[in-house]
């Protein structure tokens, strides 16, 4: 089975050093690196290049720690470039499983570091950062977060309708994890794409703000979106260990709502504080058998695993650009 993830905090880890051996992006200590994607059958992980705005900078500045971010996976690409490809689209994806190598798409988890700068986004695209969170857990100067509940009311900033307007036109896809309700909404309101929620779950299953809501869910689908499934406890179930029976109730739920297509995975490894039942990269394969005993068709396990977000791509970037 072939997987594709649209959520990891592996280079962010390395990035700071969380794990003082954790190795590189070949073979590391964290929970994903290029081996374990590689024997699972991955063709595709996306990269996110995350910071916590109310930490301290290992460059002074949260603009140069991503640029950091960028170089350090731009060098391991380079020094693994015989079994790992930057994809920046879906033709560059597809040519890359042609050929049998593993892409690795750069997303960005903390719109702040644009600071204001439209120009920014152009230069992030232009060092392939090719998906983008609104917010982490900060208010910033696009939008508001999910927290606290007083936030929830609250959506895009100006500068983020602009932001969004922008990414639109770039084919910078806009994320919609981490942010408020309002801002979801104004994300239908003001974009003209396809979006993403690239690591969040079904706030019907477990009553959290990280998770969509069932309405959020079918706006999302009726837009052409897409959502991956996070493993994280806390976001499936009140359990401190992210069990994999919950992940399936969560697929069920949100296939039911939004469609087949509409569900991928987001998995959030190297971002999560406990660890869950699918430990990592090479421990997916243990999800398709789960499906499998639960009796999901053989079509709605490589959906999940892989087809719909390929479909994503294919939708998103060889479709034209709105007007």
């Amino acid at each position: 089975m072939n997987f594709i993830d649209f959520h990891v905090d592996t280079l962010y880890r390395l990035f700071y050093r969380l794990q003082q051996e954790s190795g590189d992006l070949w073979s590391n200590q964290c929970q994903v690196d290029f081996n374990r994607l590689l024997q699972s059958g991955y063709t595709a992980q996306m990269f996110a290049c995350f910071l916590d705005l109310n930490k301290p900078f290992r460059t002074g500045s949260c603009y140069q720690d991503v640029l950091g971010m960028i170089d350090l996976f731009d060098s391991q690409l380079e020094r693994y470039k015989e079994k790992v490809r930057f994809a920046g689209d879906y033709g560059q994806y597809m040519d890359n499983k042609a050929q049998g190598m593993l892409s690795a798409f750069l997303t960005l988890e903390e719109g702040g570091v644009l600071e204001g700068q439209l120009e920014r986004l152009d230069a992030l695209y232009d060092r392939g950062i090719r998906v983008m969170n609104l917010t982490w857990n900060h208010e910033n100067c696009l939008a508001y977060p999910h927290r606290p509940p007083e936030f929830q009311k609250k959506g895009l900033k100006p500068f983020g309708v602009e932001a969004v307007y922008r990414m639109d036109e770039l084919g910078m896809i806009v994320d919609a994890s981490h942010l408020s309700d309002q801002g979801f909404w104004d994300i239908i309101r003001y974009g003209k794409r396809p979006f993403m929620a690239t690591h969040s779950n079904a706030r019907a299953l477990r009553n959290v703000s990280r998770n969509l809501t069932d309405e959020m869910i079918r706006a999302l689908a009726d837009r052409g979106g897409i959502i991956g499934l996070n493993f994280y406890s806390d976001f499936l179930a009140d359990d401190s260990l992210g069990k994999v029976e919950d992940m399936l109730r969560h697929l069920r739920h949100i296939m039911n709502q939004g469609g087949e297509q509409v569900i991928g995975l987001g998995t959030d490894f190297d971002g999560m504080e406990l660890q869950p039942e699918i430990k990592g990269a090479g421990d997916m394969p243990k999800l398709v058998e789960a499906m499998e005993r639960m009796k999901f068709s053989s079509s709605q396990i490589e959906g999940i695993c892989h087809r719909n977000a390929e479909e994503f791509f294919r939708r998103y970037w060889e479709s034209t650009p709105p007007v």
